[in-house]
């Protein structure tokens, strides 16, 4: 097993954390035109495209290196909302294009979306529809040469400043399974509204909305992949959301992690550095011992995205993995800095966009049961067969 990053992916990394450092400070507010611009720097860096095969304007990197750029992407930066949404357009959207669109689809929206150009927003989550994903309420109806769609999602990522939705809908409500269909829809497409953003507990530098669809009209070459493909579209998109997006936490985790350690080391109390207690030291210890063990176990993931491997485990024990740690590393960082902790700064930062992190990509909770569900344990799902 080689541990190392080959010289350019250290190369890439390094540019790609100086330039989140430099380039992506956390605002104090959330600005639609601020976050724009944002985004095309983002951009010309090449972050917003990393996993699209170059022919279509990307990076043409697999899921390891993209990880690990991601990774470097959450290191710089403390806006790691915008990681987020930087991730979740890429690996939610872009990459079910990648791999379920057709050549004329990947041609006109891939360049324009890697390039930072436009932003994609990924809609599946319903009211109704939260941790049972399939059980949509969204409805697309053939018309002729055209699909109707009826409905609402909620909690979507990046659903103010989208150019292009991937929505998911239900085209035969008896085919369970294959009764989902996904669509690439255009933002000012007649009949698509969003709401107003949310007000998050963390991850403020992502903006997030209700999605309106009333007659929305969508032709018919819009469809991703095939009619009754939604699903797999979806449990595709999930893989890579669940090992590369949470590789950002990785980054933030560790660039806390290290200022933590150095305020350990400054910090005095009874005439000595509070590093030197062993009830800091070990707290310390075991922060550590949490990333690095979640770290490997993404890029397990990742590795095995690689080589073409679609088990549901990999994936949901780093997400399991990545946000429980992300969110004890943030407890902990809090506690060794004491009263300082709950002031304003990035330990306090982490925790509030670490809490989500247990919600979102399917709940912990929900992970745990796929897990188990694909280690052979508990009912079968049950799949209607066409």
């Amino acid at each position: 097993m080689n541990f190392d990053f080959d010289t350019d992916t250290e190369e890439m990394r390094a540019a790609i954390s100086a330039f989140a450092r430099d380039k992506l400070p956390c605002p104090d507010a959330f600005d639609p035109v601020a976050f724009r611009e944002r985004w095309l720097l983002a951009g010309e860096q090449g972050v917003v495209g990393t996993a699209v095969p170059e022919a279509y304007g990307g990076l043409g990197l697999g899921a390891v290196t993209a990880a690990a750029l991601m990774e470097a992407l959450g290191h710089g930066s403390e806006d790691t909302g915008f990681a987020f949404s930087v991730a979740a357009h890429l690996f939610a959207c872009l990459r079910p294009v990648v791999e379920f669109g057709t050549e004329e689809q990947k041609r006109h929206w891939l360049p324009r979306l890697s390039s930072g150009e436009w932003i994609a927003a990924h809609g599946i989550t319903e009211p109704e529809a939260g941790s049972d994903a399939l059980a949509l309420r969204t409805s697309a109806k053939l018309r002729g040469d055209h699909y109707v769609l009826n409905g609402g999602k909620a909690f979507t990522t990046n659903a103010p400043v989208a150019d292009l939705f991937v929505v998911q809908a239900v085209t035969d409500p008896s085919a369970g399974f294959f009764g989902l269909t996904s669509f690439l829809v255009e933002a000012g497409t007649p009949g698509l509204r969003v709401g107003r953003p949310y007000d998050k507990v963390g991850l403020h530098g992502s903006p997030t909305a209700d999605v309106y669809l009333e007659d929305c009209a969508v032709p018919a070459d819009h469809v991703l992949g095939t009619e009754g493909g939604g699903a797999a579209v979806f449990s595709a998109s999930m893989a890579w959301e669940r090992t590369c997006l949470f590789a950002a936490y990785l980054g933030a985790m560790r660039r806390v992690l290290d200022s933590t350690v150095e305020f350990a080391g400054l910090r005095e109390q009874f005439g000595m550095p509070i590093g030197g207690f062993q009830a800091v030291s070990h707290r310390i210890v075991d922060m550590t011992l949490r990333l690095e063990s979640a770290r490997l176990l993404l890029y397990r993931a990742a590795w095995g995205l690689d080589r073409g491997e679609r088990d549901e485990v990999a994936p949901g024990l780093a997400k399991l993995a990545v946000s429980e740690a992300a969110v004890q590393l943030g407890l902990d960082a809090m506690q060794i800095r004491g009263a300082l902790g709950v002031l304003s700064g990035e330990a306090e930062t982490l925790l509030r966009d670490a809490l989500p992190a247990r919600i979102f990509s399917g709940t912990n909770d929900i992970q745990k049961n796929n897990i188990a569900r694909a280690l052979g344990l508990g009912p079968k799902r049950r799949v209607r067969r066409r």
